[in-house]
């Protein structure tokens, strides 16, 4: 009669090869699973960059085409009346400042108050006069306004307006 020779076990290389292939697999994972917890909060910033654009786009174009004082002296962000105003606007817009944002370093709300939550955006507005043909036959007169907002994580976004004086 010929005897059954049972395996009970695995033999050295076996194992080896076992610890090699469940590593590489474990590595793999690991590696997918980090970069899912580094870029998981991308989507809330994304949205957020794209709110403040829009808050401060919004703010420029409920302003007058044109100043409506003709005086540009002593204005600052809570007495901006027209859109040039807020040309060359960047976070330096707010009147005061706080330990956690000192002047220059934080968004600002409409009123020129440091919003302490907004201290890694980055807020620039750029109003130019662009004598685009908007209305045909006589041309529109009109400004664009472009306002870049920025993470410190290095997302950012952009928004193009244009006001025109009609």
């Amino acid at each position: 009669m010929n005897k059954i020779k049972l395996n009970k076990g695995f033999s050295l290389v076996e194992l080896v090869i076992s610890i090699v292939i469940i590593s590489v697999a474990l590595t793999g994972v690991l590696m997918i699973m980090n970069r899912t917890a580094v870029s998981s909060a991308d989507p809330m910033i994304r949205t957020q960059v794209t709110a403040i654009a829009q808050s401060y786009l919004e703010e420029i174009m409920l302003r007058n085409y044109s100043d409506p004082d003709g005086s540009e002296v002593g204005e600052n962000r809570s007495t901006y009346d027209d859109v040039d105003d807020y040309h060359n606007l960047a976070n330096n817009g707010c009147l005061t400042a706080t330990a956690a944002c000192p002047m220059g370093s934080c968004a600002c709300d409409q009123n020129g108050n440091p919003i302490e939550q907004l201290k890694n955006y980055a807020v620039q507005v750029t109003v130019i006069v662009d004598n685009m043909n908007f209305s045909v036959p006589t041309s529109v007169p009109a400004k664009r306004i472009d306002i870049t907002v920025s993470h410190s994580s290095g997302i950012s976004t952009s928004l193009t307006s244009y006001r025109a004086d009609r």
